[in-house]
């Protein structure tokens, strides 16, 4: 199976659309922060002045800046500012142990971090290996100063599109994270492809969260939207973010999950647009969006890092198509610019319209590689520059894209393959049952086992053998859960993604084997 769709134009550089917007419109909001608003002209401005202050700190094209903090505009000024000289700038997780910091700052050769100022005891405990430190907020704040030192720069005429601006480190859901390099001109393709459907302006308000936080400030900047800066996507911040006019927003099914636990749903169906992804959405809970927003644009997107971010989009119409209504859970088509392939990963041919595979996309999107990692990157992206997911799905005969599950957290129970999602979307089906994920454990006899952990919504209480026979009703035998526990919380990445490895190697550690 195989779908293609037409590459659209895009600008040369990441920060053109900043810039244009700070001489056409230079007084409109350009980022939004609590009771603290940057207009266009002020933002583009920091980002000039940023940009010289870092080639005085000695950051020069090809060199990597890095930044710790939760969302912040700072991180937007930052991204800006070394793309106009060539530089990139390295996202890093604030939850990262100092252990795991210092392998990344040292892999990306990171030569100036700018750092939360509660995380700094993070970055001194690495005492001589530690690059240079700028400290962002708190009393010691260092951010301002050190733009207002900076002269003001434009894009320097040695910078090419082809020039890397962005570096993302995988999750290491499979293993040690990676570092996903993005030029500028995969960031822009990306923009022009994405954002060919989504209708939004100047009088509209667009929420960067931390999930596709850099992907939405680059669609607000080419539309001329103001974005609204939130460091997470809980209840709290996304009613704050609604009191300061949040039209268009990107939510997980975990946000949307929470809004309807917390009985808020309602609340929000002044909501103009709604993109969700990064991780499945139960079938029962886009119904009670849907429901509860009826004059919302539903968008349904899927992608992957390695990409930029979206790959596939399913639209409000076909979300609410009722001639199709299966196609609502589907993750829509290939958006512009982009082909997709099913392959059979044992063949390695195409497969037949409805038939499983591995889904492989072939973009200008498409990541330079892994820093430093020819090894790996050969083994995602081909030498025809398709890339492999990892996600196995199919393609019906229109060309919508149903994910089913990661190829590498398929679980094979005595011989049978089982799909931990399709478990997980039974399990979260109960009334009681908030979010699930599904793992394989050990068995001496079966080779693996399926192992349930849930979270239940607020105040529900329900034992684990309900849960078990409510599966078997539903589920054929290999597939039901030997054992269910319920936990507080699932750990997640930075995109909404459970951690099913950091849920499997407390199982696998103690077995001795990996499979």
């Amino acid at each position: 199976m195989r779908v293609t769709t037409t590459a659209t134009t895009t600008a040369a550089f990441v920060s053109d659309d900043l810039r244009i917007r700070a001489h056409v419109t230079p007084d409109d909001p350009c980022w939004v922060m609590g009771e603290q608003t940057w207009t266009w002209e002020e933002a583009w401005l920091d980002v000039q002045r940023m940009a010289g202050a870092l080639v005085d700190a000695g950051v020069r094209r090809g060199d990597r800046i890095g930044f710790l903090h939760h969302n912040h505009p700072a991180v937007l000024t930052a991204m800006h500012a070394a793309s106009l000289i060539g530089a990139a700038d390295v996202v890093l997780d604030p939850r990262l142990t100092s252990t795991e910091l210092a392998r990344i700052l040292a892999d990306a050769d990171v030569r100036v971090l700018f750092v939360r100022h509660d995380l700094m005891p993070s970055v001194e405990a690495l005492g001589d290996s530690a690059p240079a430190c700028v400290v962002v907020g708190g009393p010691a704040d260092e951010l301002r100063g050190l733009i207002d030192s900076g002269t003001a720069l434009d894009q320097q005429t040695d910078v090419t599109p082809d020039d890397p601006c962005l570096v993302i480190y995988s999750s290491g859901t499979t293993g040690r994270p990676k570092g996903i390099v993005l030029t500028q001109h995969n960031m822009l393709v990306h923009t022009r492809n994405a954002l060919t459907d989504v209708d939004c302006g100047p009088s509209d308000r667009m929420l960067l969260s931390n999930v596709m936080f850099h992907s939405c400030a680059l669609f607000a900047a080419a539309s001329g939207t103001a974005g609204i800066v939130l460091p997470d996507l809980m209840p709290d911040s996304l009613l704050d973010a609604l009191d300061s006019g949040l039209t268009h927003a990107f939510l997980t099914p975990g946000a949307i999950g929470r809004l309807e636990a917390a009985g808020l749903l309602d609340r929000f169906s002044r909501l103009e647009l709604v993109a969700y992804g990064s991780a499945p959405m139960p079938p029962k809970r886009i119904r009670a969006a849907m429901a509860a927003w009826p004059q919302t644009v539903f968008v349904h997107v899927y992608g992957m890092t390695e990409c930029v971010a979206v790959l596939t989009a399913l639209g409000d119409a076909e979300h609410r198509d009722p001639a199709h209504p299966g196609r609502r859970y589907s993750c829509g088509r290939p958006v512009d610019g982009v082909e997709m392939r099913v392959i059979d990963p044992v063949s390695g041919t195409d497969v037949a319209a409805g038939d499983s595979g591995e889904l492989w996309f072939r973009t200008e999107q498409t990541m330079a590689g892994y820093l430093g990692n020819r090894a790996d990157t050969v083994e995602v992206i081909d030498e025809g520059g398709w890339v492999r997911t990892g996600d196995i799905g199919h393609a019906d005969d229109g060309g919508y894209v149903y994910i089913e599950d990661r190829l590498k957290d398929l679980i094979l129970v005595n011989g049978w393959s089982v799909s931990p999602a399709e478990v997980e979307s039974v399990l979260t089906d109960h009334p009681a049952i908030l979010e699930a994920a599904v793992i394989g454990i050990p068995d001496e006899q079966l080779g693996e086992e399926v192992k349930a952990l849930v979270v239940t919504r607020p105040g529900q209480i329900i034992r684990t053998d309900e849960l078990v026979e409510f599966c078997r009703h539903r589920l054929a035998e290999h597939k039901v859960p030997t054992s269910i526990d319920v936990v507080a919380s699932l750990p997640h990445n930075t995109l909404g993604k459970v951690l099913k490895r950091a849920l499997r190697e407390p199982y696998w550690a103690a077995s001795g084997r990996r499979v």
